[in-house]
């Protein structure tokens, strides 16, 4: 029998040494977060259905920040071993990763959940958007996880290219949806790890389905002017989370 998930408490924000889960970490968008949150120090547990591609891609990222911490694990244990989970499979892979993680995410982890239903999903165009039945794949994932899982949109207008070139000096904003503020705090102090990215608050859960619309959006854009451009919303107060 597997082990009993941990508990988490909602009301303590994750540290910098805490550990950062990333289930699809060999995808573009998800090593792209690997290198980026490994390099800030940030300790990184990478999930994988197959044990043997998440320890090759926690050697790759290795690679790329010498001195990072990076360990890779079956999605089930890498769950297990953080408190902050971020979900970067292609929508396609959604449901059923989170079916079969449902026993490890406990009550009170933190899921940031940056799947987009992009019609590629299913052999459309990268720049059209699937129907989802509950509103998003955010909305989804929070009907999917178990109660007490707290769910936070984000990460949909950000650069994989632009991630994964170490580099690049980012200057962009993150959008970030949630139904619960201190979630959404607890995901910009992760996020925000990540040199030149800046999390606003853009509202409840719902308001998803309107972010990762952009992903659909940014593609096209990058695609016209051949580049791996960002958002970044003028106007705002220079204290966002208080």
């Amino acid at each position: 029998m597997a082990d009993a998930p941990l508990l988490y408490s909602a009301a303590v924000a994750p540290s910098p040494s805490d550990p950062v889960c990333i289930v699809g970490a060999s995808g573009a968008l998800g090593f792209g977060l690997a290198v980026r949150l490994g390099r800030a120090g940030v300790p990184i547990v990478i999930g994988s259905r197959e044990p043997d591609r998440a320890e090759q891609t926690a050697a790759r990222a290795l690679a790329e920040v010498p001195g990072g911490s990076f360990t890779g694990h079956d999605n089930d244990a890498a769950v297990r071993a953080a408190g902050t989970v971020i979900l970067s499979v292609p929508f396609r892979n959604q449901s059923e990763t989170l079916a079969n993680l449902h026993p490890a995410l406990a009550p009170g982890q933190l899921l940031i959940d940056a799947t987009v239903p992009l019609a590629a999903s299913v052999s459309g165009k990268a720049t059209r958007m699937i129907g989802v039945w509950q509103g998003s794949a955010a909305q989804q994932a929070r009907e999917m996880a178990p109660d007490g899982v707290r769910v936070v949109s984000a990460l949909h207008t950000v650069s994989a290219a632009s991630l994964r070139d170490l580099d690049r000096t980012l200057d962009e904003d993150v959008l970030v949806c949630g139904d619960a503020r201190a979630d959404k705090r607890a995901a910009a102090a992760v996020i925000e790890r990540i040199d030149g990215l800046r999390c606003v608050d853009c509202g409840r859960l719902e308001t998803a389905r309107i972010t990762e619309s952009l992903t659909a959006l940014m593609i096209s854009v990058n695609a016209r002017y051949r580049t791996h451009a960002g958002v970044r919303l003028t106007g705002l107060p220079d204290e966002l989370w208080g």
